[in-house]
């Protein structure tokens, strides 16, 4: 686990808990926990533009308590990451416990991923499939708040819906009495991938529930997460794909500027982010700017200095615009 933070001054300490700002009336923005995307570098530069809280892609806590090479591959942070949730999958709750342990000077919470569709996933027990398993859940939120002595350490999960709504209000009943901090409901079931998002649904949740509630959910610019958010009448919004295409989305940019774009130079070849990495957001920032023919060619680049030369080439060197 590679950190530049230093422990005695944890992250809860350095900026505003993320539960305040969940009470404070005003939208919260989030970046959702995405693999392989929404990690160091790309937190870094969502945060420049009005993002409020981030997610770590989700970790596997068995490997991550396990591990010490998975520890170091999958969390990196530094002290201007905050405030900071990390996602675990799991589905044992002493090793979850476990992972937020080692986790805790590090971040504001965990989440744990209730909402995970990938049959991989399902079929170790991990994600979605925990929606059917109110007590399992409960009795992971619980030995996470027994090992944690923090009490500003937050305990969140991330959800989908059941076809039966009522089941999802129950899960999440159980899920506050035990002490969950906050829920994100993706309005999605586990069977659907991109038919409408159930709004209404999400609204019947918040409408039932005491703790702040996060909508997710096909949002794509910052006007769509005001709708939803007044729409659902939740705490907050979470956004993924929305911010892949457009890191700048939630500072009201309906497309990537090309500040942005230099923003993400800068950070990535600061933070050392790999090659592939670093070339894969680009494609999704420059997806609404380029050409056809632009595409083909900077997709085919395979190297740093040829995206650099490149970038240079087409968008001059004014990193201001």
């Amino acid at each position: 686990m590679k950190s530049d933070c230093i422990q005695t001054t944890s992250c809860q300490e350095r900026k505003k808990d993320p539960i305040e700002m969940f009470h404070s009336g005003q939208l919260v923005k989030v970046c959702a926990p995405m693999v392989r995307y929404s990690k160091l570098s790309f937190r870094t530069l969502v945060r420049k533009y009005n993002c409020d809280l981030c997610y770590t892609p989700m970790i596997v806590a068995a490997d991550f308590v396990r591990s010490a090479k998975a520890r170091d591959s999958e969390f990196t942070t530094n002290q201007g990451d905050c405030p900071l949730i990390v996602q675990f999958a799991a589905n044992d709750a002493r090793l979850l416990s476990d992972a937020a342990r080692i986790v805790c000077p590090y971040a504001n919470g965990i989440d744990i991923n209730c909402g995970c569709p990938q049959r991989w996933a399902l079929a170790e027990g991990y994600g979605a499939c925990l929606i059917n398993k109110p007590e399992l859940v409960r009795d992971m939120v619980k030995q996470v708040r027994n090992q944690v002595e923090n009490p500003r350490f937050s305990v969140s999960i991330k959800i989908r819906i059941h076809d039966d709504l009522t089941r999802t209000v129950d899960l999440c009943r159980k899920a506050e009495a035990t002490g969950v901090s906050w829920i994100t409901v993706h309005g999605r079931t586990v069977e659907e991938r991109h038919q409408p998002v159930h709004y209404e649904a999400i609204k019947i949740i918040k409408e039932s529930m005491s703790i702040p509630i996060v909508a997710n959910g096909d949002i794509r610019s910052l006007k769509e997460a005001e709708n939803v958010w007044h729409i659902t009448g939740t705490d907050g919004v979470m956004v993924a794909r929305g911010l892949l295409a457009n890191p700048a989305m939630f500072a009201g940019y309906e497309e990537t500027p090309l500040k942005c774009i230099w923003d993400w130079v800068d950070i990535a070849l600061e933070l050392g982010t790999p090659y592939m990495c670093f070339h894969q957001h680009l494609m999704y920032m420059m997806e609404k700017i380029t050409s056809r023919q632009e595409k083909r060619i900077f997709n085919a680049l395979s190297s740093t200095s040829a995206v650099l030369d490149y970038l240079t080439d087409h968008y001059g060197i004014d990193r201001t615009s």
